[in-house]
């Protein structure tokens, strides 16, 4: 392979140069268009305000001999928020619960409370429950010696909203009482009108001491009885006992009042429906 020319010259050949002018002219200005655009963001750095730095707070400086005063950083505020009452949120939300669902728990309640305030036992749980239900400052019952009484049942018969989350239950009560060995004895049923509240946690109590009065026993509805056909009378005579009477149904049946036999050897009268 031949060897490079190299060529030298003894002055710069500038004609040769400046036939790429238009090459040297683009160079030129691609590096001022840079220089510039440098000069623009410097300038605009400089220009930008600083953020203030938020003051450090110090420590009180501390008197004494060979005391040193440290600065201290400054602690960030806490958010301040404010706590909503738990008792006004379970008030708030009594309020916004179903008016029938409170009358039930009231009722509930009542004809819990009629249970523990009629009952004499003698156990000590059903005092120390009936002291947890009955109004602060209340005294208990006091049975006579021997005495024991059971409630056969109770059942509320009216419940009337008297206030804000208040409620008047009428309850009515069945039970049975006995002294010494004596055998118990069904007592007359009583009313019992119970006042409950719902209290600021939601639960109720009864606000007072029940009234006691004996119920009224309304009279029944008049009902009609006929005759039935014989084939009807037979077959239910046969299956359940003597018929007193019947009334015949849109459908070509028959409603039966029949004296019915229990199991405790009581006949009552008892509606059968024939088909």
């Amino acid at each position: 392979m031949a060897e490079e020319r190299q060529e030298v010259y003894e002055r710069i050949p500038w004609e040769t140069l400046e036939k790429r002018g238009p090459e040297r002219q683009w160079l030129l200005i691609v590096v001022a268009g840079a220089v510039v655009a440098g000069a623009l963001a410097y300038s605009f750095m400089q220009s930008r305000p600083a953020s203030p730095a938020a003051p450090a707070m110090s420590a009180p400086p501390t008197t004494g001999p060979g005391a040193v005063t440290a600065p201290v950083a400054a602690a960030p505020a806490a958010a301040v928020t404010t706590a909503s009452s738990p008792m006004l949120t379970a008030e708030a939300d009594l309020y916004a619960v179903d008016p029938q669902l409170l009358a039930n728990r009231a009722a509930a309640h009542a004809e819990w409370f009629a249970v523990e305030y009629f009952s004499a036992d003698g156990a000590e749980e059903s005092r120390r429950t009936l002291q947890a239900m009955m109004p602060a400052g209340v005294p208990l019952p006091e049975a006579g010696e021997g005495v024991q009484v059971f409630v056969d049942w109770v059942g509320a018969q009216e419940v009337t909203e008297s206030g804000p989350l208040s409620y008047t239950v009428e309850v009515v009560v069945r039970s049975l009482a006995a002294k010494g060995d004596e055998d118990f004895v069904r007592q007359p049923a009583r009313v019992a009108e119970v006042e409950v509240v719902f209290g600021e946690d939601g639960e109720p109590r009864v606000l007072r001491p029940p009234t006691v009065a004996a119920p009224v026993a309304h009279a029944g509805s008049a009902v009609t009885l006929t005759s039935l056909p014989e084939m009807v009378r037979a077959e239910v005579e046969e299956s359940h006992g003597p018929v007193v009477g019947g009334e015949q149904l849109a459908d070509g049946g028959w409603r039966v009042v029949a004296m019915v036999t229990g199991a405790d050897g009581v006949s009552r009268p008892t509606t059968v429906t024939v088909p």
